[in-house]
């Protein structure tokens, strides 16, 4: 899931290692080589309209991935934040900035892409009346207490800190310094919007209009949505097929079904049922590659029954009660590395990753995890219940935890699975509070900064914490490292931030993932980026 990344220290570089006969056509239109050809990949449906401000979870960014570029834009291979559509943006303070839009640029409709085109829609974004769920990644701009403030009703309709000075100019003033602020501006949230989004919105959310490589021709809520190449694109990073057709599955296993019967050119999500074989199924047509992503077990601190005083030790329990060596080797193949810390090893040393930092905590102990699930006072109702959503390889998973729970705890009923039918419904019940017990969770990074790791997901009212913790001594660690300009001393505070986490256990860290995928014969030059996303401009098709 993507979040809200503020962070004023200079980001590390850090790169990541990513690391011919026609079937039946997977779906899609054939081709020749001649970049007219379309694939077929497996997808969900997306919690909610693809708007770029209301757009955190995978799914939807995907998509948006394919339809927008922004100012910046992370390279495929590092995630390095590279100037789009951005000519320069400057500062002399690192408060306030001056953004020169590229001339040339266009929506798919035709209309110039100014820089009207990026504040209008940053205000809309940012706006509380306008519910998107992103707009906390426009908080460090000068007014967004005005247009979105903690209580009551908006007062202003725009941020006081953006100022339209040319065509293709405009000036952001921020509410303090934030040395890196440029290399947030190629999330999503931050795409420019064309003017009928704000005319016609309704028919914009039918059929979305943005400036990428690739255009929506149709989408069926449930079955597919075709994008096609878009022929007019300004960009450099043309897309080198005819278009993607992505087709809904509610179980991943199908979707694995269809790939190996030719009905599928994509699958980036092989089901864990299928890792014993993929290598032999696939050979050289297999990824797995390291990416930013963790899986946790996260818990409704909304309810009284965790997020009372003494709970942290039955959370922490739980953890010890976890045989993470023993799931990623049998379930996972290896695909998986238990994790321990809430980072991600791609992030290296210099860019935060801890190796250790959850100690004792994350290792397996059956005779401490039932000593601490009895000191902090048992389980709620004796028994935990996993939420997960039921069209994606989480079921043998979830299983393995709550059979290692048990097993610790020598009671074969303290754990079940609580499967919920599709990924939208699973969101919808998180977004409503709707939890009453653990849950799965998981976060894919939007650029290799720890910050990003734990801002999103642990802050109060973060963007993506669904589980509503909040931690006063969390909050004070994440602002002091965000103004820290020494990225040494930063790191060291976000460490610190993170062992309030640990303290808390405010979610149980499992595994770091790697990005897998497969593909059929047709397709060519596939890869997967650092966030474990398909490089769909760059695939061929033959």
């Amino acid at each position: 899931m993507r979040g809200a990344t503020h962070a004023r220290w200079a980001a590390c570089a850090v790169a990541v290692a990513l690391a011919a006969t026609a079937c039946g056509g997977g779906g899609g239109d054939g081709g020749a080589g001649d970049g007219s050809g379309v694939l077929s990949s497996s997808w969900g449906d997306p919690e909610n309209p693809l708007e770029p401000a209301n757009t955190n979870e995978v799914r939807g960014g995907k998509v948006l991935d394919m339809l927008f570029r922004g100012l910046k834009r992370y390279n495929p291979k590092t995630a390095a934040a590279e100037d789009m559509l951005a000519e320069k943006v400057e500062t002399s303070d690192s408060r306030n900035f001056t953004i020169t839009v590229k001339d040339g640029w266009t929506f798919s409709n035709g209309e110039a892409v100014t820089a009207r085109s990026f504040v209008d829609a940053w205000n809309y974004g940012a706006g509380l009346r306008n519910k998107q769920k992103n707009a906390y990644f426009f908080g460090y701009i000068e007014g967004y207490d005005k247009v979105h403030p903690d209580s009551g009703s908006q007062s202003a309709d725009t941020l006081s800190g953006l100022k339209v000075t040319g065509t293709n100019t405009f000036t952001v003033k921020l509410n303090q310094k934030f040395a890196t602020f440029p290399d947030t501006l190629g999330y999503a949230a931050f795409a420019p919007l064309p003017k009928v989004f704000f005319d016609d919105h309704e028919a914009w959310l039918e059929k979305p209009i943005g400036n990428g490589p690739y255009t929506v021709d149709s989408y069926a809520r449930g079955s597919q949505m075709s994008l096609r190449k878009w022929d007019g694109y300004p960009g450099e990073d043309k897309a080198q097929n005819g278009g993607v057709d992505l087709k809904v599955y509610t179980d991943n296993n199908t979707a694995y079904t269809d790939l190996m019967a030719g009905n599928l050119d994509l699958v980036d999500d092989v089901p864990a049922s299928q890792l014993k074989n993929v290598r032999s199924d696939l050979g050289d047509r297999y990824i797995n590659t390291p990416a930013g992503i963790i899986q946790t077990l996260a818990f409704p601190f909304y309810d009284e029954n965790w997020g009372r005083s003494g709970m942290e030790k039955v959370r922490t329990g739980l953890s010890r009660a976890i045989d993470r060596d023993q799931i990623t080797n049998m379930i996972f193949q290896k695909t998986r590395v238990p994790a321990t810390d809430w980072t991600s090893p791609v992030l290296g040393e210099a860019g935060g990753f801890k190796e250790g930092l959850c100690g004792d905590a994350c290792v397996y102990d059956p005779a401490a995890a039932k000593k601490l699930i009895e000191e902090g006072g048992g389980l709620p109702g004796g028994q935990i219940k996993i939420t997960y959503n039921a069209d994606s390889s989480h079921k043998q998973w979830v299983d393995a935890v709550c059979n290692s729970i048990n097993n610790a705890l020598g009671n074969d009923k303290a754990c079940v699975g609580n499967p919920v039918g599709t990924f939208a419904d699973f969101r919808e019940q998180l977004t409503q509070k709707k939890m009453s017990g653990p849950f799965r969770a998981g976060w894919q990074m939007d650029y290799p900064l720890i910050q990003n790791f734990l801002q999103p997901v642990y802050y109060t009212n973060g963007s993506s914490n669904d589980g509503k913790w909040s931690d006063q001594d969390f909050d004070r660690l994440v602002d002091q490292a965000n103004a820290e300009t020494d990225t040494t001393k930063a790191i060291g505070l976000f460490q610190q931030a993170e062992e309030v986490v640990r303290d808390n256990m405010a979610a149980i860290p499992l595994w770091y993932q790697n990005g897998q995928a497969g593909y059929s014969e047709r397709l060519s030059n596939v890869a997967l980026n650092p966030f474990s996303v398909p490089v769909y401009n760059e695939i061929k098709v033959s």
